[in-house]
Protein backbone atom coordinates (compact mmCIF):
# COMPACT_ATOMS: atom_id res chain seq x y z
CA UNK A 1 0.00 0.00 0.00
CA UNK A 2 0.92 3.59 -0.69
CA UNK A 3 0.17 6.95 -0.11
CA UNK A 4 -0.11 10.32 -2.27
CA UNK A 5 -1.13 13.19 -2.50
CA UNK A 6 -0.62 16.46 -4.82
CA UNK A 7 1.52 19.18 -3.73
CA UNK A 8 -0.59 21.01 -1.52
CA UNK A 9 -2.01 18.45 -0.31
CA UNK A 10 -5.78 18.89 -0.56
CA UNK A 11 -5.76 15.86 -2.56
CA UNK A 12 -4.63 12.42 -1.10
CA UNK A 13 -5.23 9.09 -1.66
CA UNK A 14 -3.95 5.43 -1.48
CA UNK A 15 -3.02 2.63 -3.29
CA UNK A 16 -2.36 -1.12 -3.16
CA UNK A 17 0.29 -1.66 -6.48
CA UNK A 18 3.31 -2.94 -7.13
CA UNK A 19 5.60 -0.87 -8.30
CA UNK A 20 8.60 -3.30 -10.13
CA UNK A 21 8.54 -1.54 -13.50
CA UNK A 22 6.78 2.14 -14.07
CA UNK A 23 5.59 3.11 -17.80
CA UNK A 24 7.67 6.15 -19.18
CA UNK A 25 5.25 7.45 -21.84
CA UNK A 26 6.67 9.60 -24.69
CA UNK A 27 2.46 10.82 -25.81
CA UNK A 28 2.02 14.57 -25.68
CA UNK A 29 1.02 14.49 -22.61
CA UNK A 30 3.00 12.75 -20.35
CA UNK A 31 6.44 13.78 -21.99
CA UNK A 32 5.26 17.43 -20.88
CA UNK A 33 4.21 16.50 -17.48
CA UNK A 34 7.09 14.04 -16.79
CA UNK A 35 4.66 11.46 -15.88
CA UNK A 36 6.13 7.79 -14.16
CA UNK A 37 2.82 5.91 -14.62
CA UNK A 38 1.76 2.68 -12.94
CA UNK A 39 -1.77 1.27 -14.06
CA UNK A 40 -4.22 -0.52 -11.18
CA UNK A 41 -7.77 -1.66 -11.14
CA UNK A 42 -9.57 1.31 -9.87
CA UNK A 43 -10.43 -0.72 -7.08
CA UNK A 44 -7.14 -0.21 -5.42
CA UNK A 45 -7.43 3.41 -5.88
CA UNK A 46 -9.02 5.03 -2.33
CA UNK A 47 -9.12 8.91 -2.75
CA UNK A 48 -8.78 9.71 1.24
CA UNK A 49 -9.67 13.38 1.13
CA UNK A 50 -9.91 16.40 -1.63
CA UNK A 51 -12.05 14.69 -4.51
CA UNK A 52 -14.13 17.89 -4.57
CA UNK A 53 -10.99 19.37 -5.07
CA UNK A 54 -9.74 17.63 -8.58
CA UNK A 55 -10.47 18.70 -12.04
CA UNK A 56 -10.41 16.53 -14.76
CA UNK A 57 -8.80 16.93 -17.81
CA UNK A 58 -9.28 14.84 -21.31
CA UNK A 59 -7.85 15.20 -24.50
CA UNK A 60 -7.71 12.85 -27.64
CA UNK A 61 -10.39 10.23 -27.35
CA UNK A 62 -11.14 11.28 -24.38
CA UNK A 63 -11.23 7.94 -22.43
CA UNK A 64 -8.53 8.88 -19.73
CA UNK A 65 -9.82 11.86 -17.08
CA UNK A 66 -6.05 12.97 -15.85
CA UNK A 67 -7.12 14.39 -12.58
CA UNK A 68 -5.73 17.06 -10.73
CA UNK A 69 -5.62 19.23 -8.01
CA UNK A 70 -7.74 22.38 -8.87
CA UNK A 71 -5.19 24.67 -6.18
CA UNK A 72 -1.30 23.34 -7.11
CA UNK A 73 -2.35 21.85 -10.75
CA UNK A 74 -0.52 18.74 -9.43
CA UNK A 75 -1.94 15.64 -11.33
CA UNK A 76 -1.59 12.38 -8.74
CA UNK A 77 -3.63 10.06 -11.16
CA UNK A 78 -5.88 9.47 -14.11
CA UNK A 79 -9.56 7.22 -14.22
CA UNK A 80 -10.01 5.33 -17.20
CA UNK A 81 -11.39 2.06 -18.89
CA UNK A 82 -9.52 -1.16 -20.33
CA UNK A 83 -10.20 -1.64 -23.82
CA UNK A 84 -12.47 -4.71 -21.91
CA UNK A 85 -14.45 -1.99 -20.12
CA UNK A 86 -12.88 -2.58 -17.01
CA UNK A 87 -12.61 0.79 -14.99
CA UNK A 88 -8.56 1.34 -14.25
CA UNK A 89 -6.70 3.93 -12.43
CA UNK A 90 -2.84 5.55 -14.15
CA UNK A 91 -0.89 6.51 -11.24
CA UNK A 92 1.19 9.53 -11.10
CA UNK A 93 4.05 7.81 -9.02
CA UNK A 94 6.16 11.44 -8.68
CA UNK A 95 3.51 11.63 -6.24
CA UNK A 96 3.80 8.85 -3.99
CA UNK A 97 5.46 9.27 -0.84
CA UNK A 98 8.59 7.29 0.12
CA UNK A 99 9.48 5.77 -3.26
CA UNK A 100 12.59 5.95 -4.58
CA UNK A 101 12.85 6.79 -8.18
CA UNK A 102 15.80 5.84 -9.14
CA UNK A 103 15.04 2.33 -8.07
CA UNK A 104 12.45 1.76 -10.53
CA UNK A 105 12.89 -0.12 -13.64
CA UNK A 106 11.08 2.24 -16.26
CA UNK A 107 9.44 0.99 -19.30
CA UNK A 108 8.95 3.09 -22.11
CA UNK A 109 6.38 3.05 -24.11
CA UNK A 110 5.56 4.80 -27.29
CA UNK A 111 2.31 6.73 -26.52
CA UNK A 112 3.36 8.96 -29.35
CA UNK A 113 2.17 6.69 -31.84
CA UNK A 114 -0.92 4.81 -30.58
Amino acid sequence: MHKGSCHCGKVAFEVEAALDQVIECNCSHCRRKGYLLTFVPRGALTILRGEEDLATYTFNTHTIQHRFCSTCGCAPFGEGKKPTGEATAAINVRCLEDVELSELELVPVDGRNF
